[in-house]
Formats: C-alpha cells, structure tokens, sequence
C-alpha cells in the first residue's frame, strides 16, 4: 500500500471494491480471511479416504496450501470472493431434458470458459483497487488452483453449503460461478454465512439420476454425471448409462430440483448466453461434426475440456438413450468403425439399445 489506511478507511475501501465489483459483472461479493474452518478441513479428508474423488487425483495433492489458502500467494491476509451468475434466461432447460433426441449440455458450458471471463474481471478489479489505492499485492483464483473456494465464500457471507455440495445464495440460488482475489490489504472481514436453509429438503438427493449424492453434503464423483462425461476419460460404466438420458456435458438436475434456484436470475452476461445453437441441438446432429468442426464450434468453451473423444463417446451413450429413429441409427452406423476404441465401444452399446427397431425396421 502507498499510505497506511485508518478503520474507517478500509471500511470505506471495502465498500468501494463491492462496488467496483459489481461494475465489472459481480453479483455478490464479500471479504474474509484466508482460513479453512476445521469442520471443512475434516469433511474433504473424510471424502478422500473414502474414495469418492474417482480419478481426480490432483484433489489428494497440495494440501498444505488447500488448507493454508495465503500460503498460495505470500502476504495475503484477506480473500475478496465473488459470485458471477451464469444461468442463460431464454434456454428451456426441462423442455430440453424431456426431449431425449436432443442433447442436454450443462447451463454453465453453453458460453464462453467461466475461467477466461471471471479471471480477467478479477484482474480489473485488483488494478482498479491499485490505480486508486496503491499496489497491494492482489493474485485471481478461479477454480485453478487447490482453493477451497465454496468454504471460503460462506465465510465470506455468499451463501451456505447445499446438500448438493454447491454454494446456495438465499436470494439467486446456486446457478453461479465462484472467483477469489487474495490481497494483502487488512479489509474488514464480512460476517460468515452461519446458517444453512435447506432443512429436511432432500430433493437434490432424490432427483440426482444416478444416485450420486449419497448422503448431504456427500458426492460420489464416480457415479457423477459430471465427472463422467467431463473428468473421466476412459469408459463410463455399463450400468450408469442408461440412467444418463441425453446429458451429454455436465448434469444440472441437482439444481433444478432445488426450491432455492427459483430465486436465480438469469445472466446479463453476453459471454454466457448460448453459442451454435448448443442449448438446443440435436444428439445426432453434433455426433457428426468432425474434430475440426468441434475444435472451432468450442473455441473458448469449457466442453474443450472433455476433448472430441470423450465428446463422441457422451453422444454414443445420449443416442443409446434416445428414441429409435433411423436418424438415431444413422448417425451411429457412421461412427462404428471409428478409429478409436473407447467410442466403438460406447457405439456397439448404444447400437445394441435399439435392437427392437432395428429387428423390425430392416435397416
């Protein structure tokens, strides 16, 4: 900092940078400490021992730094937290889930990577707070380093943990996205969100379609629908497909069966509304696209992340699930001999789903 700031100065910043904030297309933000309750410690290393983190075994490294948050940035003393709020207004999301020939791609990946938009408004607002105060020593997180950032944001007072295991807000739900800027400005912290809402409410659980919330506040990633399509790379197990439907890239359905998220607000945000007509495409008709169309349809997108070949083997799985047509079977056929092993494979079961028509179609 240039100047040593009085209470009432830093008072008066803070408020500043939530303004600020919210100026660069952040609906909520609030300020803490850089400190990990206890209970949340002991909940995560908990999951861990009993497996439920599948593959993802980044999430047993770093701990040290997972659990001492300003040790990933030296000085840090406060965490600013910020909610950005992704839900398209003009998708028909259960309209889309109810139509089985069509592909249901998560809310949050229909637009542009969360991580590029959020991380840049993070860096504005930490030059913003420098041009005005100062340097201050200010480093953006967005889920891109072992920060444990939904804990964070309820001592930041954005919301309480859901069942779901998401940050519900009481007044926009939980269809946002969560951002961290570290600072080594001593920022009067926000009030924790104490209090949790949710009740007897067992509706995430009970409408999760592959039972993957075992109990409150428990998932098991390996029967997630968004590990399996997103974070698993290899096949996705015979038993859970079917349960699947047409979700092809994500699963939203904890969060629709939520009563809080009819306080969610649809985005204002350009960079999030729907590209290439992903809210509303046919299964057969993205199964077709060639690597070279999926590399320029996702520029910029989070499905990049999946890769084309677990892309293809989602759509095999979407179209084993969707009603038998000829156009259904079409677009299988066309990928039967495909060079890769793990999609063949998702192919021939997804073929053999419709083995009723084709015995009286005569394709």
């Amino acid at each position: 900092m240039s100047a040593e700031l009085s209470a009432s100065d830093l008072l008066s910043l803070a408020q500043q940078i939530k303004t600020w904030a919210r100026e660069f297309g952040f609906q909520g933000v609030g300020i803490t400490h850089p400190v990990i309750p206890e209970k949340d410690k002991q909940h995560f290393l908990a999951w861990l021992d009993q497996g439920f983190h599948g593959e993802l075994n980044y999430l047993e490294q770093n701990q040290d730094l997972r659990f001492h948050p300003e040790r990933l940035h030296p000085g840090t003393i406060r965490i600013i937290s910020v909610r950005m709020d992704y839900m398209p207004g003009d998708t028909q999301t259960i309209k889309i889930l109810s139509h089985k020939e069509k592909a249901y791609i998560s809310r949050y990946a229909l637009g542009r990577d969360y991580h590029k938009v959020i991380r840049k408004r993070l860096t504005q607002l930490g030059k913003k707070i420098e041009q005005t105060y100062g340097e201050h020593g200010f480093r953006a997180f967005v889920d891109s380093a072992p920060v444990m950032e939904r804990p964070l944001a309820q001592q930041a007072g954005l919301g309480w943990m859901g069942k779901h295991s998401l940050v519900i807000n009481p007044k926009a739900g939980s269809f946002f996205f969560l951002g961290e800027l570290f600072t080594n400005i001593p920022l009067p912290a926000d009030k924790p969100f104490t209090k949790t809402h949710c009740g007897s409410c067992q509706s995430c659980i009970v409408h999760c379609p592959t039972q993957a919330i075992v109990a409150p506040y428990k998932i098991d990633a390996r029967r997630c629908i968004s590990y399996l399509t997103i974070e698993n790379k290899g096949s996705i197990p015979e038993a859970l497909r079917p349960l699947m439907g047409n979700r092809v890239f994500g699963c939203d359905d904890c969060q629709l069966a939520c009563p809080w998220n009819k306080f969610s607000k649809p985005t204002v945000e350009s960079d999030f509304q729907p590209r290439h007509h992903l809210d509303q495409s046919d299964l057969a008709t993205l199964f077709v696209w060639t690597e070279a169309q999926f590399l320029e349809r996702t520029a910029g997108s989070a499905i990049r992340r999946a890769g084309f070949e677990s892309w293809l083997r989602n759509l095999a799985v979407g179209l084993g699930n969707a009603p038998s047509s000829k156009t259904v079977i079409a677009a299988l056929n066309a990928r039967k001999d495909y060079p890769s092993k793990l999609v063949r494979e998702h192919v021939n079961w997804a073929i053999s789903q419709h083995a009723d028509f084709l015995a009286t179609s005569h394709l």
